[in-house]
């Protein structure tokens, strides 16, 4: 019974050190306005800024398809950006080489929300075998 206690003080312990860390969280916060798709810069004074992309974007999805396609058209007019980071609806959005992944914080775990093709199209993961 005793060692019950000292795991149970433990683990009060961990997840009190955790929420704490959490509230010290001082990163920029997605916008919540509904259907609008922003792209989020740090410009060098290290202000964070969230430009609007589209006012009427109805899906998380349709937002990630126009910052990819932002992500092109920067790459054919010669940039070197590989990625881009937005939000829709306080959620941040990660454009990769890789897919589209979506997290609820900047520097948080982010998960996968859409895929490359073989071809190149983004689809839901599992929407194709490779």
């Amino acid at each position: 019974m005793n060692n019950r206690l000292r795991l149970a003080a433990t683990l009060g312990g961990l997840v009190l050190v955790a929420l704490s860390l959490a509230a010290c969280d001082n990163s920029p916060r997605p916008p919540g306005d509904t259907g609008v798709c922003y792209q989020y810069v740090t410009p060098q004074t290290g202000q964070h800024r969230f430009n609007v992309v589209s006012k009427s974007t109805p899906t998380l999805e349709n937002c990630a398809a126009t910052l990819e396609a932002m992500r092109i058209r920067f790459l054919m007019l010669g940039g070197n950006q590989t990625s881009i980071t937005g939000a829709y609806q306080s959620k941040f959005i990660f454009v990769e080489q890789d897919g589209i992944f979506t997290a609820d914080s900047l520097n948080g775990a982010s998960y996968l929300a859409l895929v490359r093709a073989n071809d190149g199209r983004l689809v839901r993961p599992g929407a194709f075998r490779p």
